[in-house]
């Protein structure tokens, strides 16, 4: 086996030094623009919520004055895992869900949440997702609404259904 002659080895060094000078490079610049001193790559929204959202929003503040009306809640800190279950792999089940609104008593317990479904609910993977939705609040003993687009409730409509549900007693966890 013939050995590599000096000016092969020199070549494959050079090849070699200016890739690892270009990856540290790269890696520096990319730092430097999401570490904390760099610009993070964040803008405001133009809106948190979808105009069919924002009616419904407003309706249901007109209608339940007597309730806390929240928008855009993480299900993760509406529902919590019973003793005895293993956390973290439930938890992970309803990781990334959110409901478009959370019905809250004065005294900050649960009344219902609603989600408000358009058309991207008729794809399989979001089916999916609204399954496991239904099924954790189903659990838990939590009223999930759903109203479509196309259908949003009127104040006079959201008004009995809401009072009726916020007369039921708080479940108390203990």
């Amino acid at each position: 086996m013939k050995l590599p002659d000096l000016a092969s080895i020199l070549l494959i060094l050079a090849v070699v030094a200016v890739v690892v000078l270009r990856v540290v490079g790269w890696w520096r610049a990319n730092r430097r623009r999401t570490g904390p001193g760099g610009q993070w790559p964040f803008e405001a929204r133009r809106a948190v919520l979808s105009r069919p959202e924002a009616i419904l929003y407003e309706r249901l503040v007109r209608a339940c004055p007597q309730q806390i009306i929240l928008a855009q809640v993480q299900v993760s800190r509406i529902l919590e895992v019973r003793r005895g279950a293993p956390v973290q792999a439930w938890l992970n089940r309803i990781s990334r869900l959110s409901v478009d609104f959370l019905i809250l008593r004065r005294d900050m317990s649960v009344v219902a949440a609603i989600e408000l479904d358009d058309s991207s609910h008729a794809h399989p993977r979001r089916q999916e997702a609204d399954a496991r939705k239904n099924r954790a609040f189903e659990a838990a003993g939590v009223p999930l609404w759903r109203y479509s687009v196309q259908r949003i409730p009127d104040e006079a409509e959201l008004h009995t259904v809401v009072s009726a549900a916020a007369l039921e007693l708080p479940r108390i966890i203990p």
